[in-house]
């Protein structure tokens, strides 16, 4: 009955879940942890740099069981350049910092750059 499944964090997941769901947790973590650098004010406000420190340790724990299922060139490089591109654009919104139409035109080409890694990662 549990064949088809697996532990991470204790919990029993289906093999069938999509191990992207967890990729993409990975890097909402990521993104959680870089979006309050700013507001631990260099870890001198207990409570962001408390929830900074926690995202980031459950984000690279979530990478490195993926680094058990899928190929780390494709876990990287989604993580890195989807975090990027979600920082960039958070950033903009929640701290006012203003994105040029080069950097618009950068990040899309990040978005782009990561979707090929992933579509073409079984073709030789």
């Amino acid at each position: 009955m549990y064949s088809q499944c697996f532990y991470i964090g204790g919990f029993l997941i289906d093999k069938k879940m999509n191990l992207y769901i967890i990729l993409f947790a990975a890097i909402a973590f990521e993104v959680l942890g870089t979006m309050l650098l700013p507001t631990s004010q260099n870890f001198t406000k207990l409570l962001p740099s408390i929830v900074l420190l926690i995202s980031y340790g459950i984000s690279f724990y979530l990478l490195a069981f993926l680094s058990q299922k899928l190929p780390l060139a494709i876990i990287y490089a989604s993580w890195a350049g989807l975090g990027v591109f979600s920082v960039a654009l958070l950033s903009s919104i929640f701290y006012k910092q203003t994105l040029n139409w080069q950097t618009i035109i950068g990040l899309f080409l990040i978005v782009i750059g990561v979707t090929m890694v992933n579509i073409y990662k079984g073709v030789e």
